[in-house]
């Protein structure tokens, strides 16, 4: 894999830890306390980084480059202490992959520009209250009514909703064919008439990264803002999903490394009955298996990068990191909020918040549990009806 990274993966890496110590860092306690975060200063500092648009077409701002250096950049993410910004910048590069790929260039020059440029905050619709691991029982629906789409229905736990401009919506648009070929992605301008955001979610972690409902109610778009084909939803969203599923691995790992260091510095540093903690083999042993673990995701996870790069199908491979990511994500810091003890129980430890805020990991963009239902479909273990998210 060290071929994968070049000299120019370094200096993006170089600038993107300088934008977490510098810009992100200082910040992260005070966001944490305020429970918010200045979303949309921080996306246009990102866009004029280039970190919206790594692997996005120079005509609409991109760099064109591969997708090695979203690797990158998940990973240096990763490491901020505030883990809500690269959970709220991961929402946004979700929501954008189909648009880039199957959008027309009128809606492309429209949409993705601006939300590569960092000045429009994007939102993916996907989950809904009764709809969340499995897509296709999304209900959110849109008619055809002359040259527009009508839209009702609700999204749930959408990341980024109170600050976006638009959103990336799998809706219903067919009874016909099935619940894998009725569907479609449509762009939808959050201040059109009809749309309503409701309160901000209370969550157990990512404080400072906004989560809402969303509410469309006779909500009507041209339907030029319809992504590709017709019908091609399902497909385009699980397109997407690859890519989201290796954003959460790679900031995840970094995520999980800090955790390990941060307890092995407070174990060094901490004596109990006379002696470092760290002198005691249960807690070395331990940490050297969750290096290991973390070890064994990286690989996973630069593997599935890699055969992105190639082109060759990722899903068993994501899926696979996807799994571990949110496995790992359950248990390393929790074992490491208990080598810290009481200070481990307290709210502002960083330990804690990270015990918060990656517990989401097993759950957001596909939960543990559908990503071992992929993994065996993938193997050929299951049905072809079954595990298709």
């Amino acid at each position: 894999m060290s071929s994968l990274f070049t000299a120019e993966h370094e200096d993006m890496r170089h600038g993107i830890r300088k934008f977490v110590r510098l810009e992100l860092d200082p910040h992260a306690e005070a966001w944490e306390e305020q429970g918010a975060a200045p979303l949309p200063q921080l996306f246009r500092r990102a866009g004029e980084l280039g970190l919206l648009g790594i692997n996005k077409p120079v005509r609409y701002g991109g760099l064109e480059l591969d997708f090695s250096y979203v690797m990158v950049a998940a990973e240096e993410l990763g490491h901020a202490h505030c883990a809500s910004i690269p959970f709220a910048i991961g929402a946004h590069l979700s929501a954008i992959p189909a648009l880039a790929a199957h959008g027309s260039d009128a809606l492309r020059e429209e949409f993705l520009a601006p939300a590569i440029r960092g000045e429009a905050v994007a939102s993916i619709g996907v989950s809904e209250a009764g709809a969340g691991s499995d897509v296709s029982a999304v209900a959110s629906r849109a008619r055809k009514d002359g040259d527009d789409y009508v839209i009702d229905g609700a999204k749930m736990w959408i990341t980024n909703a109170t600050h976006a401009r638009w959103i990336s919506l799998l809706v219903n648009t067919s009874d016909e064919g099935g619940p894998y070929r009725n569907k479609s992605l449509i762009v939808v301008p959050m201040d059109t008439p009809g749309v309503a955001v409701g309160k901000p979610l209370r969550k157990l972690g990512m404080h400072c990264s906004d989560t809402a409902p969303v509410f469309f109610d006779s909500v009507r778009v041209p339907r030029r803002h319809l992504i590709g084909e017709e019908g091609k939803g399902f497909l385009y969203q699980m397109e997407q999903f690859q890519q989201e599923r290796l954003w959460a691995c790679l900031r995840t790992l970094s995520a999980l490394d800090d955790a390990v260091q941060l307890t092995s510095d407070y174990t060094r540093e901490r004596r109990a009955f006379g002696r470092p903690l760290m002198d005691n083999p249960a807690i070395y042993h331990r940490l050297a298996e969750m290096a290991t673990q973390i070890e064994a995701l990286r690989a996973l996870a630069y593997s599935a990068g890699q055969a992105l790069v190639a082109g060759d199908d990722v899903v068993r491979r994501a899926s696979m990191a996807k799994y571990l990511a949110g496995k790992l994500a359950l248990e390393i810091p929790s074992a490491c909020a208990q080598f810290f003890g009481g200070q481990g129980y307290m709210w502002d430890n960083r330990i804690a918040r990270m015990l918060r805020d990656l517990r989401i990991v097993a759950v957001g963009g596909g939960a543990n549990e559908v990503m071992l239902e992929v993994i065996a479909k993938q193997m050929g273990w299951i049905g072809r009806s079954r595990a298709r998210a």
